[in-house]
């Protein structure tokens, strides 16, 4: 009897092994199905991440360029009217030239050539988007005019330009040099004559 019950409980322990190792083979998969589908959401988040941070980059590095190219354009806008700034005097000095030529002379072969000069030096400047500010006549606008009198005017509305000093120049809507002018303050308003005399005053008493 004895040997029998060791064999049975020898067969009964090895059956509970069995089973033993049966589960533990059964939830070992379980595990790591587990863990695989927990890596997947980690490796899901991560790639999330990345592909914000390279999107950001991406628009970063597209906004620098467009800042870039905006500075570019405005540093090549500036030295442009620089230029076009200092060459203004020159044409000042053509214009008064020929405003002081003698009409016995406008039909001379130099002064037709210098007039070629002025005609070349005007397009230059319109090709370069260079065009002369409007003034006489117009109303005053402390953007694009500089007064250097305010004067009275029978004929010219207040606030309006009389006379232009100096011509102004602007490329696109930028001025490259105001319009120096005169500007009216309207007509001249003169007290009327007091025919009755000033309140309280003794009327005057002819003698005789």
């Amino acid at each position: 009897m004895g040997v029998r019950d060791d064999k049975v409980r020898e067969m009964e322990q090895s059956q509970a092994e069995a089973e033993g190792t049966a589960e533990q083979v059964i939830d070992e998969p379980e595990d790591e199905v587990t863990a695989l589908l927990q890596e997947l959401e980690e490796s899901k988040e991560k790639q999330a991440e990345y592909l914000d941070g390279w999107q950001r980059a991406r628009a970063e590095l597209a906004n620098a360029r467009k800042r870039f190219q905006r500075e570019q354009e405005q540093a090549y806008r500036n030295a442009k009217a620089d230029v076009l700034v200092r060459l203004l005097p020159i044409m000042d000095d053509l214009e008064r030239a020929f405003e002081a030529i003698p009409e016995d002379e406008l039909q001379t072969n130099w002064i037709e050539g210098m007039k070629l000069v002025l005609r070349k030096f005007e397009m230059l400047l319109k090709q370069e988007g260079v065009a002369p500010i409007e003034a006489a006549g117009q109303e005053f606008d402390p953007y694009y005019h500089q007064a250097v009198t305010h004067e009275t005017s029978g004929t010219v509305p207040d606030g309006h330009v009389i006379e232009e000093v100096q011509k102004g120049y602007k490329v696109d809507d930028r001025v490259l040099r105001p319009s120096i002018v005169r500007v009216s303050s309207g007509p001249l308003v003169e007290p009327e004559a007091d025919k009755e005399g000033a309140p309280g005053e003794e009327p005057a008493i002819e003698e005789g």
